[in-house]
């Protein structure tokens, strides 16, 4: 079959989605108009040219050197945003178990259930995408500003490229996802580690050196080492962190299987054992923002520290607001970034329980109590995600270290030693949103339609 017969099918299965199909649609609606909103205001910036004043943000954005940060962070946070994307699309192909068995019977072969399945996501995506350009074309004369003729090309570019971006993260998200034609729906065997971490590695990159590009755009040479040894230490120490979450979840399996006898610990262990990279998969955005996190909070203080000091003796070059202002403007995009990832943990919980659904009800009908499986739930998230932010703390704490010692200040210990603790906890509530479906999952029922 073509792609436009397959997207006509999509687009018919669409029509005839459950409400469970249809919750997952609007999850998929609802990221593709953020990272519509993120992307239009990137493209709106962007056309603006030479200096140029605006009412808001204290003087930020009227040069365009600091415009250009304030385009690069709002490109990166599509990278949490994608990451949502793909998680919503593993839970939305193991609920659509039934219609994909009977794409199977109608003849429709693996990767061709594969593609309809991530062409559904793409309609989902068109529809937040639309809905995301309607708000953001909304909010422009509440904000007092017209972006010149350049932009609105470059807006409907985004409306096109925003579903098709999300199709192509569905599709390499349902790769190891097969359908066979009696009704089930399973997963590949575990995954390599290298294998993912190379795929994982090589968009970031990407972004990365592209980000770097925007950054030094125009800045002195003497000044452009700063965002690219900041941006290769969040990589770097990123990428070793998600590996370090991958290679150690197998091992603290092993070792936890041997050695205890608690059931839940030891029904955590197994689920590490049987694939000890599901975690570094869910986590590694979580890991990347709490990097920046952790140096975003230390250069803060030491910024900080140095602007008093400066303001003593008399050398400002700008108003305070001015600084403030786009230190604020960064944390609050790394924020919504961390929100975004918790919401790509849960969503990712939320599918392995759904794919494990009729075991954890056999063990329920077994005797196993529910409050076994929810503590065994969390041990799933927490043990692989402690080590990884170990790495990622020692990571950002890097960063703030040289900007520290290059401006001359006390090094800031405290505060961004609570972002980690921060952050570990808010994964385990992102973690236990999953615990009602959990409720609702292990009933006999189950063990009949599951």
């Amino acid at each position: 079959m073509s792609v436009v017969s397959d997207l006509r099918l999509a687009w018919l299965l669409t029509g005839g989605a459950d409400r469970l199909e249809r919750r997952r649609a609007a999850l998929t609606a609802l990221g593709a108009a953020v990272a519509t909103g993120f992307a239009a205001a990137a493209v709106a910036l962007a056309s603006v040219r030479g200096r140029h004043h605006f009412s808001s943000g204290h003087g930020l954005l009227d040069q365009p050197g600091t415009r250009h940060g304030v385009v690069a962070g709002l490109l990166l946070l599509l990278v949490p945003v994608l990451g949502f994307l793909a998680q919503c699309a593993r839970i939305g192909a193991v609920h659509r178990d039934r219609r994909l068995a009977g794409l199977r019977l109608a003849g429709a072969g693996p990767r061709q259930v594969r593609r309809i399945a991530a062409l559904e996501a793409g309609l989902a995506c068109l529809a937040g995408t639309l809905a995301g350009c309607a708000v953001f074309a909304a909010s422009l004369p509440v904000l007092g500003w017209t972006p010149p003729g350049l932009a609105w090309p470059g807006l409907a570019l985004v409306v096109l490229a925003i579903p098709v971006l999300a199709s192509l993260v569905s599709a390499v998200a349902l790769r190891r996802v097969i359908a066979s034609p009696l009704g089930h729906v399973r997963r590949a065997g575990p995954r390599r580690g290298p294998r993912m971490l190379t795929g994982l590695l090589l968009p970031a990159l990407v972004v990365a050196l592209g980000v770097a590009l925007l950054l030094v755009r125009g800045a002195r040479t003497e000044a452009a080492g700063l965002p690219l040894t900041v941006l290769g230490a969040v990589v770097l120490s990123g990428a070793g962190a998600v590996a370090v979450a991958g290679t150690s979840a197998g091992a603290i399996g092993r070792r936890l299987a041997a050695r205890t006898d608690d059931p839940a610990v030891l029904l955590a262990a197994a689920r590490l054992q049987d694939d000890p990279w599901a975690g570094a998969r869910s986590h590694a955005a979580v890991v990347l923002v709490t990097i920046v996190g952790v140096g975003l909070v230390g250069v803060r203080q030491v910024f900080l520290d140095d602007l008093r000091a400066i303001e003593h003796t008399g050398r400002t070059a700008a108003p305070r607001d001015y600084y403030t202002f786009g230190l604020d403007l960064t944390s609050a995009a790394v924020l919504i970034a961390l929100l975004i990832s918790l919401a790509a943990l849960a969503v990712g919980t939320a599918e392995s329980l759904s794919t494990r659904r009729r075991a954890l009800a056999a063990q329920v009908a077994a005797g196993v109590p529910r409050r076994v499986l929810t503590r065994a739930l969390l041990l799933e998230t927490a043990l692989p995600l402690a080590p990884a932010l170990v790495l990622a703390t020692l990571g950002g704490t890097a960063i703030h270290t040289a900007y520290a010692v290059a401006s001359g200040q006390a090094l800031p210990w405290a505060l961004p030693l609570l972002v980690p603790v921060a952050v570990y906890a808010a994964c385990l509530l992102a973690a236990a949103t999953a615990l009602p479906l959990l409720r609702r999952s292990v009933g006999p029922a189950t063990l009949r339609t599951a």
